[in-house]
């Protein structure tokens, strides 16, 4: 099963929290960490590093299953695959979180779909935000899923929204079967979207405090 946590790291802009949690972080990722100048950034490569610390404690897990990070503005997002043999070949797994966004009509017709984007242009306002960040989730966790990050055309893929949504058309080089599961954090001001090839997709996206 797949099970999602989330964080606000706005905590972590003090220098006492961060500090906490970089020193409980490994060398890599606080070499990461170090490498960003800003306090934000510093705060979420930290902050969903402890989350992930948080989610193998809870669950027993010993790293070697299948997970996936993300941020955006105040939260982290972290997706992990939490039963079955972990020994075994593990699901794909990819997940995203962005603020609802101004609608950048201009690249969802560039790159997105032609059903994407007519879907996108029938909206006005903030519903039209809503929806473009939706599909944007919505490709962001798949390609992170398959690890090919952009190198993966948007339009080589195609979402129809729904509850939940479904991918109707994906790259030949992908056989598996794909499963959605989406929410939503900041009450509202947040898009979350998780994509995996196990079914078995927690809805509920547990929101976990970072304090010292």
């Amino acid at each position: 099963m797949i099970h999602t946590w989330a964080a606000d790291i706005t905590p972590l802009f003090q220098e006492e929290c961060l500090r906490k949690y970089y020193l409980e972080a490994p060398e890599f990722r606080r070499k990461k960490a170090d490498m960003l100048k800003h306090r934000q950034g510093k705060a979420q490569s930290i902050g969903v590093w402890a989350l992930y610390a948080k989610m193998k404690e809870y669950f027993g897990l010993d790293g070697r299953e299948t997970y996936n990070f993300s941020h955006s503005g105040d939260y982290v997002l972290c997706s992990v695959h939490t039963t079955g043999d972990l020994s075994a070949l593990q699901p794909l797994v990819g997940c995203d979180v962005e603020k609802i966004q101004k609608c950048r009509t201009g690249l969802a017709k560039r790159f997105f779909c032609e059903s994407e984007y007519r879907c996108i242009e029938e909206e006005e306002g903030e519903k039209q935000q809503e929806v473009f960040t939706r599909y944007w989730v919505l490709k962001e966790s798949f390609i992170k899923a398959v690890r090919k990050g952009m190198s993966l055309p948007l339009d080589s893929f195609e979402i129809c929204l729904g509850n939940p949504a479904e991918l109707v058309r994906q790259p030949g080089e992908f056989q598996e079967k794909f499963y959605y599961m989406e929410s939503e954090l900041g009450d509202g001001t947040y898009r979350v979207a998780v994509c995996s090839t196990d079914r078995k997709i927690d809805a509920d996206v547990r929101l976990i405090q970072l304090r010292v």
